[in-house]
């Protein structure tokens, strides 16, 4: 599924702009707020989910490459972090569910956790 698609079922916003990665394909579903964990465990395509907003995690899915970042709970993101992953083609979107929600509509939408690769 689309970045553009998920986000459209799932009624996210997106916080990047217009970004050409609005069409990269979700392959897994990753949820972790350590960084150093994500950049060791994430993986190619997977949206990740954290409720980390500063720029970090910009650099963090660059490295992974994946396919978007997901900020829930209504978290406002940092605009420099916006700017940033606008800059480097990143695309972030926010949402009022929770983690738990945004995993069990992914699994709604035959999107799996990336273990179950």
């Amino acid at each position: 599924m689309k970045v553009r698609e998920f986000a459209e079922k799932l009624g996210m916003k997106v916080l990047t702009g217009n970004n050409e990665g609005l069409e990269n394909s979700i392959e897994g579903i990753y949820t972790c707020d350590l960084l150093s964990w994500v950049m060791s465990h994430a993986q190619k395509g997977d949206a990740w989910i954290t409720v980390h907003t500063n720029i970090n995690i910009v650099a963090v899915a660059v490295l992974t490459e994946v396919s978007c970042i997901i900020v829930p709970e209504g978290i406002c993101v940092e605009q420099d972090t916006v700017k940033r992953a606008e800059s480097e083609g990143i695309v972030i979107l926010g949402t009022d569910l929770n983690t738990y929600e945004i995993c069990c509509k992914a699994y709604e939408c035959g999107i799996g956790l990336n273990n179950d690769k």
